[in-house]
């Protein structure tokens, strides 16, 4: 992975100058200034000021030629979450552009939610909602996302993993939707490098082992293809397009292919001046080599809905070998590599607007509809991903526009895109001139026509289960809340007293004026009758209904169980009168209690720690990063610290994981590194698989972190060794 050097003040702006006149290059030095003053006496993780985050985000804005106001807004785009200013306060300095784009990019950091999830949830769903009214709030949020990534380093190994995954389900899928493709595949490849450093490292390993050989191969077809197009008076640029690491990954993992098996390590791309030579350098690539049989698409024709276009033919390249090659102008190459940000792109006096781009961005603005239909943020991201972060497939109407659906879709699906009414009158569906099922699968390129009748009744209850997009689903669920209110409102209440009984719980008892304030409030429904409709008609389910309903009642059983816990414990323990279990920990502010060490994360001293009370077995200990305790009753969790073991001997069990790449020796050199600082190895043993990456797993006694430490720094100084850590059952 390439190490980006961080850009100074100045150098930010005078990248702005290539396209810039003096009075923007003016207006971001004060944004600046104004981000510098604000974030005074901040630092970041790493310990460097918090301002040299804000200048890389506006220079990454700058890299995509941004507008004056979206690159200030790179500057500004921490201050409102951060520091003291208000939105007035930015409004007044920078303008109401400029104001309204950081406060969609700030996060709702001062509501307290239920949890981090909900709360992360309801982060990403306004920002969405930012975006869809103006799309520059998410390259700024890319940028800024982009950034952090870039300087990952500096956080706890489990927040690494969290943003690295928060990244590639959230923010890749959207620079791809958005065809900032120079984006997404570094998200990509960082991501997978903090996910899977296993395979990350081992697929860096096996494209350096014949680089050289790949590299002198892609000149050669260079050389031939210009020689070509030379013949022909076709002037091009012609170069060998880079393979990123996570996209090989992809192909590994999900095709089930070896590394030697992906076709397009070796690519390469051609562009010229127009369309016109892209077909004739298409004719000449497939007259000089042979064509791989399904492996051509032409995206001049039929560009996909991220603006993306290009003509992409794999052919037998001069070895035997498939070579990939992608044909494409200057204009189609921008769009390609900046996407969105293409057409936003400033220059002086032709700024392009979001109406110009209305067709491509309409599926951002049926996440506006959304958010009118869906009450729970968490739904609400769900499907999210799956409407628009899935893979797609691309089917015909009878009149030959394309419709975007993602893969698994139905005709169903496709009526509800196309207008609510040919959904709700839907009858029958033809798939390529023939009558096909409303459950039928549709694939790309199918041409889809539905029957309809002024004299249908309706959806029916069974096509929610039909259905795959969020859209048609809401779509569904619209015509039954509209069309059976009084039945819905009967159906919901009958299944949410169903429910509580189940629970062992009274109706009676849970029906009260708190309750369900508390359920209509949360659920941002106006009253119970509007509760029960919902649950009628499948808006809302049963059980998050009744969760709702539930949540104080559960809360004071919860508090009760804890109480009796702690007593258990203490009797228990009173009668065997055990002051310590030999294990090193001691419990804040109470004597005599059982104390064991967790066997799923094996503390040892030194590591930072906390206690579970438990109930009939005392107070159990556990590593604070433990993910076992994330989900845990905070209630339970108590206090613990290490006792003073400097003058014991006593061996702690520790297991650790060990990937690298597979050689003759190199377990020995661990075995052997490990014995010579006087460790006992409890157990040992590794696999390696058919790309010559190793996991080596060991169980080791230790006497505390600072030993363990110690070994692990000895293990990473091994030849071929990536990554050593500690493994939690």
């Amino acid at each position: 992975m390439a190490k980006h050097e961080e850009k100074t003040i100045d150098e930010v702006i005078e990248e702005a100058s290539r396209y810039l006149n003096d009075e923007h290059t003016t207006f971001l030095r004060l944004a600046y200034e104004y981000a510098k003053d604000a974030h005074e006496g901040q630092t970041r993780k790493s310990g460097e000021p918090y301002i040299t985050h804000p200048v890389q985000v506006a220079g990454i804005l700058i890299e995509l030629e941004m507008d004056p106001s979206t690159i200030a807004s790179g500057f500004l785009h921490d201050v409102l979450e951060d520091t003291e200013a208000t939105y007035e306060n930015l409004s007044e300095e920078f303008g109401e552009e400029v104001a309204s784009l950081v406060e969609g990019v700030t996060k709702l950091g001062k509501i307290k939610y239920k949890s981090k999830e909900e709360q992360q949830a309801e982060n990403h769903r306004k920002m969405f909602i930012a975006m869809a009214k103006d799309i520059r709030v998410i390259l700024i949020k890319l940028a800024d996302r982009l950034h952090n990534m870039r300087t990952l380093d500096h956080l706890p190994e489990d927040k690494q993993r969290r943003i690295a995954n928060e990244t590639l389900e959230i923010f890749a899928p959207l620079a791809h939707r958005l065809g900032i493709s120079t984006i997404k595949w570094e998200l990509e490849d960082v991501s997978l490098r903090y996910l899977n450093p296993q395979q990350y490292y081992r697929i860096v390993n096996l494209m350096k082992q014949k680089r050289d050989e790949r590299v002198y191969y892609i000149d050669q077809v260079i050389d031939d293809i210009q020689d070509q197009l030379q013949d022909v008076s076709i002037s091009a640029e012609i170069s060998g397009r880079p393979k990123h690491i996570y996209s090989i990954y992809k192909k590994m993992a999900y095709q089930k292919k070896d590394f030697n098996e992906i076709y397009d390590l070796l690519a390469v791309r051609v562009i010229v001046k127009s369309i016109k030579e892209c077909y004739a350098v298409l004719g000449i690539i497939h007259t000089c080599w042979k064509p791989m049989p399904g492996r051509f698409k032409d995206y001049i024709a039929m560009p996909k809905p991220n603006l993306y276009q290009s003509l992409h033919t794999t052919v037998i390249g001069p070895k035997g070998d498939p070579l990939e090659v992608q044909i494409r102008t200057q204009e189609m190459h921008e769009i390609a590599e900046y996407g969105i940000a293409a057409h936003w792109a400033y220059k002086e006096g032709t700024t392009n607007t979001q109406e110009d781009m209305s067709k491509q961005l309409a599926w951002f603005r049926e996440i506006l509809e959304w958010q009118n239909e869906t009450n729970d943020a968490e739904e609400f991201m769900e499907s999210l991903k799956v409407d628009f972060f899935s893979d797609m497939v691309y089917v015909f109407t009878p009149n030959g526009d394309v419709i975007e659906l993602p893969s698994g879709s139905v005709p169903l699906d496709f009526a509800f895109r196309i207008h609510t009414e040919v959904g709700n009158k839907t009858v029958g569906a033809k798939v390529n001139g023939k009558i096909e099922p409303l459950d039928y699968e549709l694939q790309t390129g199918d041409i889809v026509e539905m029957l309809t009748s002024k004299h249908s009744y309706g959806p029916s209850e069974d096509w929610l289960k039909i259905t795959q997009t969020t859209q048609a689903k809401n779509k569904i669920k619209q015509f039954f809340k509209k069309q059976r209110r009084e039945e819905n409102v009967e159906r919901g209440k009958e299944l949410i007293e169903k429910e509580i009984k189940n629970l062992g719980l009274s109706p009676k008892e849970v029906l009260v004026d708190d309750n369900i304030q508390n359920a209509v409030d949360r659920l941002h429904i106006n009253s119970l009758e509007d509760l029960y409709a919902a649950v009628g008609y499948q808006g809302i389910t049963t059980q998050q209904a009744v969760n709702r309903l539930t949540e104080k009642i559960v809360k004071e059983e919860r508090a009760e169980d804890l109480e009796n816990s702690i007593l258990e414990a203490q009797q228990e323990v009173e009668s065997k009168r055990k002051k310590t279990t030999g294990m090193g920990v001691n419990v804040k502010g109470m004597d005599n209690l059982m104390v064991r060490l967790s066997k799923c994360c094996n503390p040892v001293p030194g590591d930072p720690i906390i206690g579970f009370i438990t109930k009939g077995r005392g107070v159990s200990v556990h590593r604070e990063d433990c993910p076992n305790m994330k989900n845990e009753d905070e209630k339970r969790l108590i206090e613990v610290e290490w006792e003073d073991v400097s003058s014991q001997r006593k061996n702690y069990s520790v297991d650790l994981e060990i990937s690298g790449f597979d050689r003759n020796g190199l377990l020995n050199e661990i075995l052997q590194v490990v014995n010579e600082t006087n460790t006992d190895i409890v157990a040992v043993n590794g696999k390696s698989d058919k790309n010559k990456m190793a996991v080596i797993n060991l169980t080791i006694l230790i006497q505390n972190v600072d030993h363990l430490k110690r070994i692990v720094e000895r293990i990473k100084h091994i030849r071929d060794v990536f990554t050593v850590q500690r493994t939690i059952q």
